[in-house]
């Protein structure tokens, strides 16, 4: 940009591409397509404004001036109409979405199937502990030395395997996790941070109402409103055995998902060398050796 270029203000801009989006989706689609009758002459190509405004039950006027980029509010559920009536498939639903600045009421909610691949990988980073995690916190898949540090998250709690609800409701966790009072307003604030990206999603909600009605200290931490970026830290974990003890571990993220803040493995990576130790004498204890 050089000097004087006018800027496009950011609302202004996302409209300008929804709009165009939109019309870029109608004019692909044939009346045959979505059930309309065809006629011999059409001046452009695809669906007319009428016929969308139709399939999605809104006004036709109100669609035009979507198409116009006006600076009209689009709900989530009549940009779901719209979706529907111009049969996007779920990556341009998410597109036209994240265009309109709106959660999709129909996201998919179903978590992905932890592929041999992951699961490779998993295994093939012990002795250092690795879980698949979702934006949500959400455990996922796992590998022994996570189990053999901080517990296997279907025995801690089958209902809740979710690192949110066991750094709150978890006994061993409350007990292991030494800096957990330094985590708890931070896990807390990335997660309201995440969640603003898909207000009015039940699958965010749920795990929120759960923890609010359950804990009075998520309660009181969730009420702060704090929001953080997702860093990484050094934390000091406890074993119960002897022989290990103090661990070290900075969490490291791999990101296998191309949206922002969705699916990762989260790798826990000694911060020192005693702790390294520790994570193979762990290792070779659980495998018998």
């Amino acid at each position: 940009m050089t000097a004087g270029t006018p800027t496009v203000p950011r609302a202004e801009a996302r409209r300008t591409e929804l709009a165009a989006f939109l019309r870029s989706r109608r004019e692909r689609i044939t009346p045959d397509q979505v059930g309309l009758p065809g006629t011999a002459r059409r001046r452009t190509p695809g669906l007319r404004r009428e016929e969308v405004a139709h399939l999605a039950s809104v006004g036709i006027t109100w669609y035009t001036w979507l198409e116009q980029g006006r600076a009209i509010n689009v709900s989530a559920g009549v940009l779901d109409a719209i979706a529907r009536a111009l049969l996007m498939d779920p990556t341009e639903r998410a597109h036209a979405f994240a265009l309109a600045g709106t959660a999709d009421p129909r996201a998919e909610t179903v978590r992905p199937a932890v592929t041999p691949t992951v699961l490779r990988l998993l295994k093939r980073l012990e002795p250092y502990p690795a879980a698949l995690k979702s934006a949500r916190y959400d455990i996922l898949a796992w590998n022994r030395a996570y189990a053999d540090v901080f517990g296997d998250p279907t025995e801690l709690d089958p209902e809740h395997p979710n690192a949110l609800w066991l750094m709150f409701m978890n006994d061993r966790w409350r007990v292991r996790l030494l800096d957990r009072d330094a985590m708890l307003p931070e896990i807390i604030a990335k997660y309201r941070k995440a969640m603003a990206g898909h207000i009015g999603d039940a699958a965010w909600k749920a795990p929120v109402d759960a923890l609010l009605a359950a804990s009075p200290e998520f309660r009181e931490l969730w009420e702060r409103r704090e929001v953080a970026p997702m860093v990484s830290h050094v934390k000091r974990y406890l074993h119960p055995d002897p022989e290990i003890g103090l661990l070290r571990l900075e969490h490291r993220h791999m990101w296998l998902s191309p949206e922002t803040g969705a699916y990762r493995v989260v790798a826990y990576v000694p911060a020192d060398d005693e702790t390294e130790e520790r994570l193979e004498r762990l290792g070779s204890l659980a495998a018998g050796v």
